[in-house]
């Protein structure tokens, strides 16, 4: 039988006591049969799925946190950092692709590691908080912004998503940024006086918080949720730059999900404006989804759609 890294700690004389908080596991990551847990998750459907297990917590009382090691390596050193100045265990897991052998090697300068499981392309530690290593964990946001580690484009703007501005002439009504990210294009869309009312819809909290700040207009409201499954509008448009990964890995199905639920909440006469990769597959889903699909002017890079009149 194939035991997770903390189940084969566990096995290995990893001791806990009281609740464990656990930040940002995946849906379906490995509990190995404990059930005093609390768990912290920013990425909504991996929230949604944690709360059905009835496990969602602030971590009060803890008695040990475990971090799951995200793909930014500022937002891990973020985490692993605060984790060591909360005091107690600190339980770090992640894999090889995510950083995790340059963060061991860091965190054995500064603290005496007690136990170290190695398998499955990665690497889980423990160790009692003592001092963090030097790191540096601030971020240089796009000039103007608020971003925060971890968030998409983090240190600069998107150049997709910059050239769809050009296209968001004359938006009026309700709108709909589907994956506002940290709010760019939400600016850009509230500079149209006739945008009535702007949905900022968004699975990463975090991310959606920095939207919060960057807009600061009272026709836009943040909606956390997953755009895949969000049922919300009807909207006049739809303005999305929509991501391909959610993982390591990318993953086209994502865009056409986000094509999918904009045909789903707009109106009978309501407009998608869209911009995606080049390389990406998503005519032929356009095409199924709305009536009429244009393409716009864009680069060898990125491609801008206009769609109208979506398919019931």
């Amino acid at each position: 039988m194939k035991y997770s890294r903390l189940f084969t700690a566990l096995d290995e004389g990893l001791d806990l006591t009281g609740t464990l908080h656990i930040l940002r596991p995946p849906a379906g990551y490995d509990l190995a049969g404990l059930s005093d847990v609390s768990v912290e998750s920013t990425f909504y459907p991996d929230h949604q799925y944690w709360q059905a297990m009835g496990m969602v917590g602030d971590g009060t009382g803890r008695g040990a946190t475990l971090l799951v090691v995200p793909r930014s390596k500022t937002l891990a050193r973020a985490m692993i950092s605060d984790a060591i100045a909360a005091g107690g265990l600190v339980i770090v897991d992640g894999q090889k692709t995510d950083g995790i052998e340059g963060i061991y090697k860091d965190v054995r300068k500064t603290n005496t590691i007690m136990g170290v499981v190695a398998k499955g392309h990665g690497r889980l530690f423990w160790f009692e908080a003592g001092t963090a290593p030097d790191w540096d964990v601030t971020v240089t946001s796009p000039d103007g912004y608020k971003t925060v580690a971890g968030v998409f484009s983090e240190t600069k703007i998107d150049i997709g998503s910059s050239q769809l501005v050009p296209h968001l002439d004359a938006l009026k009504g309700d709108v709909a940024d589907l994956g506002a990210g940290w709010g760019f294009l939400s600016r850009e869309i509230l500079t149209h006086e006739g945008v009535t009312r702007l949905d900022m819809i968004e699975a990463d909290k975090v991310a959606l918080d920095c939207a919060v700040l960057n807009t600061n207009d009272a026709r836009a409201r943040p909606v956390w949720t997953d755009a895949l499954t969000f049922s919300g509008g009807p909207y006049d448009v739809v303005v999305s730059n929509p991501p391909f990964h959610t993982i390591r890995a990318g993953d086209p199905d994502l865009g056409k999900g986000f094509i999918a639920t904009a045909a789903r909440i707009l109106k009978p006469r309501g407009a998608l404006l869209m911009v995606a990769n080049r390389h990406l597959p998503y005519e032929a889903e356009l095409d199924a989804k709305f009536a009429r699909v244009e393409e716009l002017a864009g680069t060898g890079a990125f491609k801008i759609f206009r769609a109208t009149r979506p398919k019931r």
